[in-house]
């Protein structure tokens, strides 16, 4: 995807997918196949925040575990400052994911009980080579104080904490091994409300501070439109619409957008009414409709979506969406 200023995406997928076999059998037989991630396309750039959202089953939470190391892709490609993250080997791959660094949804089950939080602090710093022996107690009193937290918690396990102290306790250990780049994957849904102001205000200045790079998947819009600069939005492993926050929530283009919008009551009252409204549940993720998978729930669609899938395509202004009503081929043959 084209970057208006010509440099390099400090993060990039080219046609990205991540395919997962369920069932039962082998060798093919009495197996079906999950399309988590099918070819998805997205550039990041340095210092910015991109918003990714949907729906729970529309691949969000398994492209930014592809960004992060933790699944091997089915297809396609991912770089890091233009270069193949998938290509990396030895020293290289490792230099490459301490600069990527993951904020989980479950603070708790992302944190070793069994270790106290200035253990597992300094076991980043140590994996990392970041601080020797002797500075290891200094950078774990920095980390903690850094996110809110007082170094005499160090000596404390998880379970000493409340939800947002342990959620605070993740950021320092993602923020521990100096990453560019931060993929927070829910960080807010596991907190009370109260909560989640307090720690995604810590995350927009730690971003200032200190030029983070996030990638932001929530199912949230209004968190969404708060934190980030653009927004892609995907729909059973695919995105189908991207452009910039404030663009896309003034006018979203997707159906499926429109509807998820219609569907938010705490955003701002301020938009363009939007008509369509979102009905029924997201479709089974194995047996996806033909053509445009989001053609049952759609309240414009025509004869065409259930034929064909719609590329995603651009628009003008930074803008990208896949669907036919915005589609010129497609429109002048209708």
């Amino acid at each position: 995807m084209s970057e208006g200023s010509g440099d390099v995406p400090i993060i990039e997928t080219r046609d990205i997918t991540r395919y997962f076999s369920v069932g039962h059998g082998s060798a093919g037989r009495g197996r079906t196949v999950l399309k988590a991630v099918d070819g998805v396309s997205l550039a990041i750039r340095r210092g910015e925040t991109l918003a990714l959202v949907g729906e729970t089953g529309s691949g969000k939470t398994t492209f930014g575990r592809l960004l992060l190391g933790l699944y091997k892709p089915t297809g396609g490609d991912a770089l890091y400052r233009g270069s193949s993250m998938l290509a990396a080997r030895g020293e290289t791959a490792q230099a490459v994911r301490r600069q990527i660094q993951g904020v989980f949804q479950d603070p708790y089950s992302s944190l070793n009980p069994t270790m106290t939080v200035g253990q597992s602090l300094a076991e980043v710093l140590k994996v990392h080579k970041i601080a020797g022996r002797r500075d290891r107690s200094q950078a774990v009193a920095e980390l903690l104080t850094t996110v809110g937290l007082s170094p005499a918690q160090a000596a404390r396990r998880p379970q000493a904490f409340s939800g947002g102290e342990r959620q605070r306790i993740g950021i320092a250990r993602a923020l521990a091994a100096r990453p560019e780049v931060v993929i927070a994957d829910e960080p807010l849904s596991a907190l009370d409300v109260s909560i989640q102001a307090q720690v995604l205000n810590l995350l927009i200045a730690l971003q200032e501070r200190r030029g983070l790079t996030y990638l932001f998947v929530t199912h949230d819009l209004d968190v969404a439109r708060h934190i980030s600069q653009r927004t892609a939005v995907m729909y059973l492993g695919r995105v189908v619409e991207y452009a910039p926050t404030g663009d896309l929530f003034a006018e979203p283009l997707h159906p499926y957008t429109q509807a998820l919008i219609a569907a938010a009551p705490r955003l701002s009252t301020k938009r363009k009414a939007v008509k369509p409204a979102l009905g029924g549940d997201i479709p089974n993720a194995i047996e996806r409709p033909p053509g445009c998978h989001f053609h049952p729930r759609c309240p414009l669609a025509m004869p065409v979506c259930a034929e064909r899938e719609p590329e995603l395509l651009p628009v003008g202004d930074g803008r990208s969406v896949a669907c036919h009503l915005h589609d010129p081929g497609v429109m002048a043959a209708a």
